[in-house]
């Protein structure tokens, strides 16, 4: 499964060309990261409480930041999608956010400027994902919270998050995934410690694949509203947490 012939490179260029698919699409996988937001985002909210300066890496079209600041959080994005984060703009009803075009290899924030630091569904998208967490690391203040979703790296994540998202949604971007740049948690974990930063809490999050709406999926080649991810035990597939700032 790790042959060098299978070592090819991530697809980011796609998200330059969602425009408003961001919030409307369900023929395409972005309805399936909608989805993953409305089971995460009232659970990051619970973690975190109330009136927290938070950083939101790889934001897209803001689902999470705009998210955040509804509720009344201080709330900074970037992304190096310039068309995402337009739409994230857009659909800020706060126009509190602070959008920025960032490289997460480098952001621009001085040590110590965050409570939170969230990396949702990125760290798969990038070559050098330590190089990420150690930036997180670097901006979040001593006891700050860095939240994480990513997948694991076996034969059960690449044919539910690779081929099944092929086989069951039309509109797939050539190598929106790749497999070897899927994590194992140990390799996570170790990241993060290696960077001052403790995992405190680790779960599987996968679709509930036996549901009405997977099977309507498989019929319709729709992603239905109604769609939607759970947390497990099991972290064979798609795995969240997160780790604290020593």
């Amino acid at each position: 499964m790790e042959k060098q012939a299978d070592r090819k490179t991530i697809n980011n260029d796609f998200y330059e060309e969602l425009g408003d698919q961001w919030y409307t699409a369900f023929d395409h996988p972005i309805a399936l990261l909608r989805a993953e937001n409305a089971v995460r985002i009232p659970w990051i909210l619970k973690e975190i409480g109330k009136n927290k300066t938070v950083l939101d890496v790889g934001c897209g079209g803001g689902l999470l930041t705009n998210a955040l600041a509804k509720e009344g959080h201080t709330v900074f994005g970037i992304d190096l999608s310039s068309t995402s984060l337009e739409m994230a703009k857009q659909h800020d009803e706060t126009k509190r956010v602070s959008y920025t075009t960032a490289n997460a290899y480098s952001l621009p924030y001085p040590d110590k400027s965050f409570d939170v630091v969230c990396a949702m569904d990125v760290l798969e998208h990038v070559d050098h994902p330590s190089k990420l967490i150690s930036e997180a690391s670097r901006v979040l203040k001593p006891g700050g919270l860095f939240f994480f979703h990513t997948f694991n790296r076996n034969l059960l994540s690449y044919l539910l998050v690779i081929k099944g998202v092929e086989w069951c949604v039309p509109n797939v971007p050539k190598n929106m995934h790749v497999y070897h740049l899927f994590i194992k948690p140990d390799e996570l974990a170790k990241m993060c410690l290696e960077n001052e930063l403790q995992i405190k809490k680790m779960d599987g999050f996968r679709p509930q694949i036996f549901s009405w709406a997977a099977i309507q999926m498989l019929f319709t080649r729709k992603i239905s509203p109604k769609f939607s991810f759970c947390f497990s035990k099991n972290l064979s597939s798609g795995y969240c947490g997160y780790a604290q700032k020593n």
